[in-house]
C-alpha cells in the first residue's frame, strides 16, 4: 500500500486548466482515468487526509504509485480524451458497463453493392444502418419476415448470393416473393438499393407514406377489378401494420429520443435505455456495473452517455436525451453530444407529461434489472453454497451457517423504535419466520440498548421453548412433536422461536455486535456466532476484534450478507412507518371499549368532527343510530379525558384550521396496509 504523499506533485506543478489525468500503480498500469475543469483543484482533492476520502477513493490513491495529466483546451476535449483513454487502458477503478456489445441489431449493409438485411452484434461498422438494439435476435427475424413481403431486400450471405448468380437460380425466398432476387438480375442494383432505402425509412419511423401509398394502390386495383393484386396489397398492408404493432406508440408527437434510467445500491448500478424513434420504442438495452469508484447518479449518467454515444455520429445520436440526473457541469456534455450528432441535442430531465411517465417505466425496468441480477446470483444453488462456505471461512465457523438471522433497529428521531428479525435458510429468504419487535425497555434513541433488548428477548423465547419441551435432553427429543422434520406445538403449528440460528447478523458495527454478543453471554448461549455488517464500508465486524473482516468486493459471501442486511432494514423500516402512520391517525375514540370501526365512522359522519362530538351532550350522542346510553357515556368520558390536539396550521397562509382535528376524519383510525407481501405480513409483532 503506497503513501499518496510519496508521489504527490509539488505545489505549482499542476496547471489550473482543463485536462485529463491518469493514476498508475507500481507496475505502471493505468488504474484510474478522470477529467477536470481545473486539474489543480481536482488532483489536490486526492491528496488530502486519507480519513476524509471516500473508501473507494482511498483504496485507489493507496494503490496508485504515480499520477500524470494532459492539458486540453476545453472541457469537451477533456470528455473526449477521457472516453478514449478509458477504452484504451480499461482502468480497474473506473466504472465500466458490461455486455453493451452483446445486444443484437437489425443491420442494413448500405456499404455493399447489393445491401443485405441481417442480424449484427459487436462494434458498429462504417456505412451500415443499424436499428435497435433488440432484446432477442428472434424479434428481429420476426420483424424482417413481415417486412420482406413489402420490401423484398436481399437477406442471404455472400456465398449463397454468389452461388445463385453462378447457377442462375435464386434461393427459396426469391421464388416465394420475399426477395427481389438481384442475384439473377430480376432487379438492377439501383432498384434494389432503392428498396433497401425504403426499408430503412420504414424502420426509422417514416411509416405513414408507405401505408398510404399501398392503400391507394389497393383501391385502384379493386376499382380496375384486379382483385388478386388488391388482395396481395391488402396482405402487405396487414404485414406492415403487424410489424408496427410490435412497437407501440408511446409519445404522440413522433419524438426521437433516448431515455436513460439508473437504479443503484452501495456496490452496483443498473442502467436501462429505451430508444424511441418516431414516437415508438424501437429498442431497449440494459447494463449492470460494479461501482468501483465513488460516483453519484449524475456521474453514472455521464458514463452511460459516453458509452452510448462515444462511437456514434449523425442520426444515431437522437435530438433529445432524457436522463434522471444531469452531469455537473452539463454544458460540456451537451456540447459533446451536439458535436457527435451535428445538430443541437437537448439533454434534460423530463418534468411532466408522457415523457415523464415513460421515464418512470424505464426506471422500473432498471430497478427490476438490478433486482434480477442479484436474484440470479442468489437463486443458483452452487452460488449459494459457495457464499455460505465463504462466510464460514471468513468468520472461522465450524460449518456453513445454514440458518442466518439478521436484526435491524428502526426509528424516527427516537420515536416509534422498532426492530426486525429476518431469516435466511440455505441462503434463501424464509418469510414465514420473520418477526417484528417493539422496543419496550426504555424511551428514546439508543440503537445499542435496543439491539441488546431484542437479542435478549428473542433468545429468552428460544431458551423457554427449549426448557418447556425438554428439547434434546439426554440425546432424545422432548415433548415437542416432530412432524415432517419440524418442531410443532400442541396445535401442530411451527414453534415461533424453536430454531436457533448458526449465525446472528446485526445491522451495524462494533457497538451493535458487542451488544448482541453480551446479550447471548448473559443468557449462557455460546454456540451461536455473531457478526455485524457496517453499511458505510461494507465491513464485517466480529466480537472482541478491533479490526473488521474485509471480504472481497466480488465475494458471494459478501453479497449474501448484504442481501440479509438489506432485507432486515427493509422489513424494519416498513414496520416503523406503519406504526408512525397509525399513531398520526390515532383518535380518542380508539380508547372507547366496544366501539368498532363502523360506529366510529357513524359518529364522525353525524357530528362532522371529533371537536363537535366532544362538545355534544350524552343525549345528543344517543341520537346516533347504534349508540346506546352506556356507550354514549363511555364516549363522553373518553373524550373528556383526552387532551385536545393542537390546532392544525396552514403553513402557506398561517391560518389556524380549527374546524377539524388532525387524524379524525372518517376512517381515520384504520391501520394502513403494509406494502409487503402476504408472507411478510405474517411476520408477527412480539
Amino acid at each position: 500500500m503506497a503513501d499518496p504523499s510519496s508521489y504527490r506533485p509539488k505545489p505549482g506543478e499542476i496547471p489550473d486548466s482543463p485536462g485529463v489525468y491518469k493514476f498508475r500503480d507500481e507496475h505502471h498500469r493505468v488504474i484510474y482515468v478522470g477529467k477536470a475543469k481545473s486539474l489543480r483543484q481536482r488532483l489536490a482533492s486526492y491528496f488530502q487526509d486519507l480519513a476524509g476520502l471516500h473508501p473507494r477513493t482511498r483504496t485507489m490513491v493507496t494503490t496508485a504509485a504515480s499520477v500524470e495529466w494532459t492539458v486540453v483546451s476545453t472541457e469537451v476535449e477533456a470528455l473526449q480524451l477521457e472516453y478514449s483513454w478509458i477504452k484504451e487502458y480499461d482502468p480497474r477503478f473506473n466504472v465500466k458497463y458490461r455486455d453493451d456489445k452483446s445486444y443484437p441489431y437489425l443491420a442494413v449493409t448500405m456499404n455493399e453493392e447489393f445491401p443485405r438485411v441481417q442480424v449484427m452484434r459487436g462494434h458498429k461498422r462504417k456505412g451500415v444502418r443499424y436499428f435497435g438494439p433488440y432484446g432477442h435476435a428472434w424479434a428481429i427475424r420476426d420483424t424482417v419476415d413481415l417486412l420482406l413481403r413489402v420490401f423484398p431486400v436481399r437477406t442471404c450471405s455472400a456465398g449463397v448470393f454468389k452461388n445463385a448468380a453462378r447457377t442462375g437460380r435464386p434461393c427459396l425466398l426469391g421464388y416465394i416473393g420475399k426477395c427481389s432476387a438481384p442475384c439473377v438480375e430480376r432487379v438492377s442494383a439501383e432498384e434494389h438499393r432503392e428498396l433497401a432505402e425504403e426499408f430503412c425509412d420504414f424502420m426509422a419511423g417514416r411509416t405513414g407514406t408507405y401505408l398510404r401509398r399501398l392503400e391507394r394502390q389497393m383501391t385502384d386495383a379493386a376499382e380496375e377489378m384486379e382483385y388478386e393484386k388488391a388482395a396481395r396489397l391488402r396482405d402487405d398492408i396487414g404485414a406492415l401494420k403487424k410489424a408496427m404493432e410490435k412497437n407501440a406508440v408511446v409519445l404522440a408527437d413522433a419524438t426521437d429520443a433516448d431515455l436513460i434510467a439508473v437504479a443503484e445500491d452501495e456496490l452496483e448500478a443498473a442502467v436501462q435505455i429505451f430508444h424511441v424513434r418516431g414516437g415508438r420504442v424501437r429498442g431497449q438495452r440494459g447494463w449492470v456495473t460494479d461501482k468501483v469508484e465513488a460516483v453519484t447518479t449524475a456521474d453514472l449518467v455521464e458514463h452511460a452517455l459516453q458509452q452510448l454515444y462515444g462511437e456514434e455520429t449523425g442520426d444515431s445520436v437522437p435530438k433529445e436525451v432524457l436522463v434522471p440526473a444531469l452531469p455537473d457541469p452539463v454544458e460540456p456534455v451537451q456540447e459533446w453530444l451536439t458535436g457527435r450528432r451535428g445538430s443541437i441535442v437537448s439533454l434534460r430531465i423530463p418534468q411532466r407529461g408522457d415523457k415523464k411517465s415513460l421515464m418512470e417505466t424505464v426506471q422500473r425496468n432498471a430497478q427490476q434489472s438490478l433486482a434480477l441480477h442479484k436474484t440470479k446470483r442468489a437463486s443458483d444453488l452452487t452460488t449459494r453454497s459457495r457464499a455460505l462456505e465463504e462466510i464460514a471461512e471468513a468468520l472461522d465457523l465450524d460449518s456453513a451457517p445454514l440458518r442466518i438471522e439478521c436484526y435491524d433497529i428502526s426509528h424516527l428521531q427516537g420515536d416509534d423504535v422498532v426492530a426486525s428479525m429476518v431469516v435466511f435458510e440455505d441462503g434463501l429468504q424464509r418469510k414465514s419466520e420473520y418477526r417484528r419487535f417493539q422496543i419496550k425497555g426504555f424511551e428514546g434513541q439508543d440503537d445499542v440498548r435496543s439491539m441488546h433488548e431484542v437479542i435478549t428477548r428473542r433468545f429468552k423465547r428460544y431458551l423457554s421453548e427449549k426448557e418447556r419441551t425438554g428439547e434434546w435432553v439426554d440425546g432424545e427429543p422432548g415433548d415437542g412433536e416432530l412432524k415432517n422434520g419440524e418442531l410443532k406445538d400442541d396445535e401442530g403449528r411451527p414453534k415461533r422461536f424453536a430454531y436457533p440460528p448458526q449465525l446472528v447478523v446485526v445491522d451495524g458495527g462494533q457497538p451493535q455486535v458487542a451488544a448482541a454478543k453480551r446479550a447471548l453471554d448473559e443468557l449462557g448461549i455460546d454456540d451461536i456466532a455473531v457478526c455485524g455488517l457496517a453499511k458505510r464500508l461494507e465491513e464485517v465486524w466480529l466480537p472482541d476484534d478491533s479490526d473488521p473482516v474485509v471480504l472481497p468486493r466480488t465475494s458471494e459471501g459478501l453479497y449474501l450478507l448484504q442481501r440479509v442486511r438489506d432485507e432486515a432494514h427493509r422489513f424494519a423500516i416498513t414496520y416503523q412507518r406503519t406504526k408512525r402512520a397509525k399513531r398520526f391517525r390515532a383518535s380518542p375514540l380508539d380508547d372507547v371499549p366496544g366501539l368498532g370501526e363502523t360506529r366510529k365512522q357513524a359518529l364522525i359522519k353525524y357530528f362532522g368532527s371529533v371537536k363537535k362530538l366532544r362538545s355534544a351532550t350524552i343525549d345528543q350522542i344517543c341520537e346516533v343510530p347504534g349508540i346506546g346510553r352506556k356507550t354514549a357515556e363511555a364516549i363522553a368520558v373518553a373524550l373528556a379525558q383526552a387532551v385536545p390536539a393542537a390546532p392544525a396550521v396552514n403553513t402557506a397562509t398561517g391560518e389556524i384550521m380549527e374546524d377539524e382535528e388532525p387524524g379524525t376524519t372518517a376512517g381515520s383510525s384504520q391501520e394502513p396496509v403494509s406494502a409487503g407481501t402476504s408472507d411478510e405480513r405474517r411476520g408477527q409483532e412480539t
